[in-house]
């Protein structure tokens, strides 16, 4: 994984995890060609799969329409908790690409299992 380099405007990211997500600001990376975006993602373990799902929506902009124009399907997300490799699909009626991806996630993951230790005493 590469290091993550702090953008403008991540300072205002909702980084307080009140469940597994991740709201604020992004970048797309195709390329050479970054264009800094806004995101909405969410994630769940899936106990029948065995992995982690997230999946999500980017903010429409006219930078986000020209990367889906110019063709760019599989990118880079960058989110100050990490860089993934995830693909633009599904665009919805207001412009918003959806994201997705199964194991490493863009955002911090809260420890949701139960701690069978403290159940044993």
């Amino acid at each position: 994984m590469s290091t993550v380099v702090p953008f403008p405007g991540s300072e205002a990211a909702d980084d307080t995890p009140a469940d597994d997500g991740y709201d604020g600001p992004a970048e797309l990376i195709d390329g050479e060609n970054t264009v800094a975006v806004t995101v909405t993602l969410r994630g769940h373990f899936d106990p029948i799969s065995g992995r982690y799902s997230w999946y999500g929506r980017v903010a429409a902009s006219p930078e986000v329409t020209a990367l889906l124009d110019g063709g760019a399907r599989k990118v880079r997300l960058r989110t100050p908790h990490a860089e993934v490799e995830t693909a633009l699909s599904d665009v919805d009626p207001w412009g918003r690409p959806r994201v997705e991806g199964f194991g490493a996630t863009p955002f911090a993951v809260l420890d949701t299992l139960p701690d069978t230790d403290a159940d044993a005493r």
